[in-house]
């Protein structure tokens, strides 16, 4: 099943209940990214290393995007 079809099932048994829709999905990615450069700031300064400037999210996306992408070294082709 996937994402957009189990939102519109979602939605549709919250109809049935009387119950508010869910959020979209995706709806609240960008804010899950800042949040993430914020916690990653606050153990910064927990480990008294100092924390940094704000990183952009997009720049924060493609390292992450490129660590997930990357082929793990010892695979096997």
């Amino acid at each position: 099943m996937s994402i957009t079809q189990q939102y519109a099932l979602d939605v549709y048994r919250a109809r049935l209940h009387g119950e508010p829709a869910p959020p979209a999905p995706g709806r609240d990615d960008w804010q899950v990214v800042r949040e993430l450069g914020e916690y990653r700031r606050f153990r910064a300064v927990l480990a008294g290393r100092p924390a940094r400037r704000r990183p952009r999210p997009l720049r924060l996306l493609r390292r992450l995007w490129s660590r997930r992408t990357r082929p793990h070294p010892h695979a096997t082709c």
